[in-house]
């Protein structure tokens, strides 16, 4: 086999090594193993064959995650055909926007999504696939069978393009950004020097496959060692999780911070605020890390009991709640990175955590602090390495603007270095809001200390006229049930009860904050905001 960095060597190298090991699962059915899974990818190459679709087509997948999406997945890298995948989540405009921004000839639909291309205008797509099953929904009218094998030879190279993954971003505009297989190979192979990983691991995957991080971090890594990877059938609702993670017994999983932040805010802090006593020794320094040691017990038991590695990227994770974790001696770990990077750049395994920070910088990557504040440390991070993308699809202008005329990828984001070289993000760079005296106030760090407030939902922090201003999304359900004894004695119990509830909010926040960061407006946000696959607000639609 040759040594070429490619998704199809990882592909073939795991099905020779780990032929007999479980490789992919619904929770509630039988693992197939990796010589099983590939009998289906081979098949699958030649039925692909017979719907006329050839090395460098574009062939999107719009599906929930289960074992085909990653079949789909590793047989189009075998055949060198450029995989779009597709959030679940994009609305109807936005998928037809991507299908004929992106050209795919073909489309792979899981069932429970059909309904969203019912009005497709892509003049591109001759063929439809359903997932579930590799039946054809339109074009040739081929069968899938197992047993076929493909007519044609393929030979992928390490520059070719495997993926054009669509963010759909904080900043509004969303872009296709194109990686190779050696960006997603090396991202892959570089991320198992973080975590010791191998053939008895089990995997839950709840984060959307087509996003980098999941792809990545959650099918790509556990591929290369041999882990077997386990899906749900439903959306990870409490009811579908709970009962998979007690029969599946995860040793990794993958997340967002706002997963974890739930449970930490809806079931370890509200027991803790339902007695007084109990509420009130949880301010002591040293009965609050026996409190949070005893919590974190039940959390880890709650996860099967054998979890070794809960990663959290994609967006910042309280710090409130990072403490929290850390003396519950629940093994996280936070990593860094973007999808133009296939995503990893920095990050360490439970062992290694520290405070608030992503961790040092993945081996075989580079990272530099451009134009670094001498006081502060603190820069925008440029990053080098083999995972870096290739750029932005049929946007040239755009991807010049990322580059810098040495190579360096500008990732927008501001971060500082500590003695140790842990990397610490400060926030998006776009974000930043300049203060009357010139100086950087990090909204992000702002809406941390708002998030902690009681009843708070999530909270965004923009400017207006000069002014700070905090839109807030409290729990109006959590509200009414603590006061429902008050609703018939007062007209408007709701509006007298969120008034008040800002004013003692304001205080909170400014005795908590700097100077310069002091909100002097909250504006009650009665929906929740708009998120991207990864739950950051998407800011450019508040701003």
């Amino acid at each position: 086999m040759d040594k070429k960095l490619t998704i199809s060597n990882i592909w073939d190298s795991s099905v020779i090594k780990f032929a007999n090991s479980n490789a992919f699962s619904i929770v509630d059915d039988e693992p197939i193993t990796y010589k099983g899974a590939d009998n289906k990818v081979n098949g699958l190459m030649a039925f692909i064959e017979s719907c006329n679709l050839q090395t460098n087509d574009k062939v999107a997948i719009l599906s929930q995650n289960m074992p085909n999406w990653a079949i789909t997945y590793f047989t189009l890298a075998k055949m060198g055909i450029v995989c779009v995948p597709l959030l679940p989540d994009f609305s109807s405009f936005e998928i037809d926007t991507i299908l004929c921004h992106s050209e795919a000839k073909a489309l792979f639909i899981s069932e429970n999504l059909l309904y969203k291309i019912n009005e497709i205008k892509s003049d591109f797509i001759d063929t439809i696939i359903k997932i579930d099953d590799f039946s054809i929904v339109k074009g040739n009218k081929v069968e899938y069978n197992e047993n076929n094998k493909a007519k044609e030879h393929y030979s992928v190279n390490e520059d070719d393009l495997a993926s054009i993954i669509y963010t759909s971003g904080t900043t509004g505009n969303s872009k296709g950004v194109m990686l190779t297989q050696k960006n997603i190979a090396f991202c892959a192979i570089q991320s198992a020097t973080i975590q010791e990983i191998n053939e008895n691991d089990r995997w839950l995957s709840i984060l959307p496959l087509s996003h980098a991080y999941e792809n990545t971090i959650g099918m790509m890594l556990p591929v290369y060692k041999g882990s077997c990877i386990y899906y749900l059938s439903k959306p990870p609702t409490p009811s579908i999780l709970l009962p998979a993670l007690k029969k599946i017994r995860p040793t990794l999983m993958l997340s967002v911070p706002l997963i974890i932040e739930k449970i930490y805010r809806n079931k370890v802090l509200a027991e803790i605020n339902s007695k007084t006593i109990t509420k009130t020794l949880y301010k002591i320094p040293f009965l609050r890390k026996k409190f949070n040691l005893i919590a974190g017990k039940k959390l880890y038991e709650t996860f099967g009991g054998e979890l070794k590695f809960f990663g959290i990227g994609g967006a910042k994770l309280d710090r409130n709640v990072e403490i929290f974790l850390r003396e519950a001696k629940f093994p996280y770990a936070i990593g860094y990175g973007l999808t133009e990077t296939a995503p990893l750049l920095a990050g360490t395994n439970s062992k290694k955590t520290k405070l608030q920070s992503t961790g040092p910088v993945m081996q075989g990557v580079q990272i530099k602090l451009n134009n670094a504040n001498p006081e502060t440390g603190e820069g925008e991070i440029w990053a080098k390495g083999e995972n870096v993308m290739k750029g932005y699809y049929k946007e040239p202008n755009m991807t010049k603007q990322v580059f810098s005329d040495d190579g360096w990828f500008k990732t927008g984001d501001l971060g500082a270095f500590d003695k140790d070289n842990f990397l610490f993000i400060k926030g998006r760079i776009k974000n930043i809001i300049v203060g009357a005296n010139g100086e950087n106030i990090y909204p992000e760090e702002i809406e941390s200390v708002i998030n902690n407030f009681r009843y708070v939902v999530e909270s965004l922090v923009i400017e207006k006229k000069g002014k700070l201003v905090a839109m807030v999304h409290f729990n109006r359900e959590d509200l009414e049930k603590r006061y429902k004894h008050v609703r018939s004695e007062v007209e408007n119990f709701m509006d007298e009860i969120l008034e008040s509830l800002t004013q003692d909010l304001q205080i909170y926040i400014n005795q908590r904050v700097n100077k310069s960061s002091k909100v002097q407006i909250i504006i009650v946000h009665p929906q929740p905001f708009h998120k991207t696959a990864t739950h950051k607000i998407k800011r450019f639609m508040y701003n």
